[in-house]
């Protein structure tokens, strides 16, 4: 018996080597290409693939995503709107690289310049809206770093607003994956990020410049909706590609591929993977009714409170789709209360496992009840 556990033993010691060696080499079933890369499901921001995807890196033209992501934000808040009026100054029309070709002292709309940069990466327009909505680009630069912060981009630093190759300017593919699930959010950047060819009038001699998306994807592959492409001789070739098949919407961003037919192939790859093999189940939509506050002390004693955002879950194509969920609401808060406050929250399980949660939030400004309508609330209850 001591002899055959010694042979056993022997044997297991011999082929050891052989299949940690075999396990090392079948790593990447995908065959990514690029230096860093990842895959993310955006109603969940499960991840499904990465490589080397902390690596901080440069993002070249990427970089936009954020820009767009606060300009977004500002257009939602009604900082800024679509039609105002903006004043490009030197600096932005003297950035090189892609661009629209703006002029110092012409006057040009938000919208206008937004398309320049969604569809033509354009680096002057992205200077003109930094300084139109923080009133300079180093202030657009800080809100875009604390935005980094807010959403957990730990591998990211932004130096400035369109990715033109500067010292420390770095982020990563995760990071990317992260704000542009953010991006995508906002409804108002969807007509931009999918517009494959359009065409913009520019200069003191109003001269018509033509525009093709940088996104190759937006054409050529099935429900893409963005997001942007980069390029620099230190960055290569970098995208964040998103697309949408039923409920099912994936980012897949690919970083210092060696050339651009590589980072869609990288991109394509990710995307088919994740569709092959994966479905986002909706559990609820933003603005969907979801539970009712009773409030005595204030103007309106019931109030309605809905989902703040989409909520989805990702799941294995033909896995366990049954759900149960658990509403749990503020009693108490304090009045007044401004709109879109959360007041309570819904979690998603599947079994015993969380698997979302979003917060419910009210649809309008909530008052405190004036002393005569609670004098008569306690009459009613009386009689």
């Amino acid at each position: 018996m001591k002899k055959l556990i010694s042979f056993i033993m022997a044997i297991v010691i011999a082929i050891m080597p052989m299949n940690l060696s075999f396990a090392n080499e079948g790593n990447d079933p995908l065959s990514v290409s690029s230096k860093s890369a990842i895959l993310m499901d955006v109603g969940s921001g499960q991840i499904l693939y990465e490589k080397n995807a902390h690596d901080k890196l440069p993002p070249a033209s990427v970089t936009k995503v954020m820009t767009m992501l606060l300009i977004c934000e500002a257009l939602d808040s009604g900082k800024i709107t679509l039609d105002d009026s903006v004043q490009i100054s030197e600096n932005a029309a003297s950035m090189g690289g892609s661009q629209i070709f703006l002029e110092a002292g012409e006057v040009q709309k938000v919208d206008t310049l937004l398309k320049g940069i969604a569809v033509a990466s354009a680096n002057d327009g992205c200077v003109a809206m930094a300084e139109y909505v923080a009133g300079s680009v180093e202030s657009f630069v800080d809100m875009m770093n604390a935005k980094a912060k807010e959403l957990n981009m730990k591998d990211t630093n932004f130096v400035n607003t369109n990715g033109l190759p500067v010292e420390n300017h770095y982020t990563s593919a995760h990071d990317i994956a992260l704000m542009s699930r953010e991006l995508l959010k906002h409804d108002v950047i969807s007509k931009y990020l999918t517009t494959w060819m359009d065409q913009v009038v520019v200069g003191k001699k109003q001269t018509t410049v033509g525009l093709a998306n940088t996104n190759k994807l937006i054409k050529h592959y099935q429900g893409a909706t963005g997001v942007k492409t980069g390029f620099t001789q230190q960055a290569k070739y970098c995208l964040s590609a998103s697309a949408k098949r039923g409920d099912t919407h994936l980012i897949a961003v690919t970083l210092g591929a060696e050339t651009s037919p590589e980072r869609f192939k990288d991109a394509t790859s990710l995307l088919n993977f994740g569709f092959a093999n994966y479905e986002s189940v909706k559990l609820c939509s933003k603005n969907d009714n979801i539970a009712t506050l009773t409030l005595d002390k204030a103007d309106e004693q019931k109030i309605n409170l809905v989902a703040k955002e989409d909520l989805s879950v990702l799941i294995k194509k033909g896995g366990n789709k049954d759900f149960t969920r658990k509403v749990k609401v503020n009693e108490n808060p304090i009045i007044p209360i401004k709109k879109g406050t959360s007041l309570g929250y819904v979690e998603i399980y599947q079994g015993k496992t969380l698997v979302g949660k979003v917060d419910l939030v009210n649809t309008k400004d909530i008052q405190k009840a004036s002393y005569l309508k609670m004098l008569q609330r306690v009459i009613d209850e009386m009689l």
